[in-house]
């Protein structure tokens, strides 16, 4: 009997938490917007530039971290309520206008960062021959002065997915220059043969984008991915 009375007061427990649990508010809202420069996101690699929000009201409040996506884009779904928006010290090819934006949510709500690249790619061409993709490009820098930094490598990255940076490409997928060979930042070429791959002999097509590394910041600044048929 005894037996039985646990088993029965155990299972009413567990009806009493999952309605509780059913009870709770689940987030009515979505932030999105773009990562831009007069008007025009700035690609990224996938999921490594990130900031933070932290919503007020909380005793013990805990960030919530927000990737943005290789076209600049980012989205979160959360709560209403008063939130400050933090960008991470040196995370990003740009600088930051402000450490802090404060913003109310009570619905879906779009929200482009302005912020201003240490550099930008231009002129950005792509094109394929005899089983290599060949690009050029233009490298602007942006900020002068105190702020401003050097351009370290640039890479032309090929990849037979959609998802294309420098962590992607591999081996033999990588065409990259260093700042040591580049003479014209106006006129800069490179070319990388396509690899085979016995999972996908039929594919015609690659995607391909243009990386910027500059020196002392840990994230590229990209162009938006090419696709290319041949």
């Amino acid at each position: 009997m005894k037996a039985k009375f646990y088993i029965l007061l155990f299972s009413v427990l567990l009806l009493v938490t999952a309605c509780e649990l059913d009870n709770f508010n689940e987030p009515d809202a979505i932030l999105s917007g773009n990562i831009e420069y007069n008007g025009e996101a700035i690609p990224v690699a996938r999921n490594q530039v990130r900031f933070e929000l932290w919503q007020s009201g909380y005793e013990t409040p805990a960030p919530i971290d927000v990737a943005v996506a290789q076209d600049g884009s980012f989205s979160s779904r959360l709560f209403s309520g008063d939130y400050k928006l933090v960008f991470l010290p040196n995370e990003g090819p740009f600088k930051a206008p402000t450490d802090t934006i404060y913003f109310g949510l009570s619905d879906d709500h779009n929200m482009n960062l302005q912020v201003t690249p240490y550099h930008l790619i231009s002129n950005a061409s792509f094109s394929h021959s005899a089983g290599t993709i060949n690009a050029t490009c233009a490298v602007d820098q942006i900020i002068t002065g105190a702020d401003a930094k050097d351009v370290e490598r640039v890479t032309l990255i090929i990849n037979r997915t959609l998802f294309v940076d420098a962590n992607s490409g591999g081996e033999g997928s990588i065409a990259q220059v260093d700042a040591a060979d580049i003479s014209d930042l106006n006129n800069i070429a490179m070319a990388v043969e396509i690899p085979d791959d016995p999972k996908k002999p039929d594919q015609d097509y690659i995607f391909a984008r243009i990386g910027v590394k500059v020196a002392g910041v840990e994230d590229m600044i990209y162009t938006q991915v090419e696709k290319i048929t041949f």
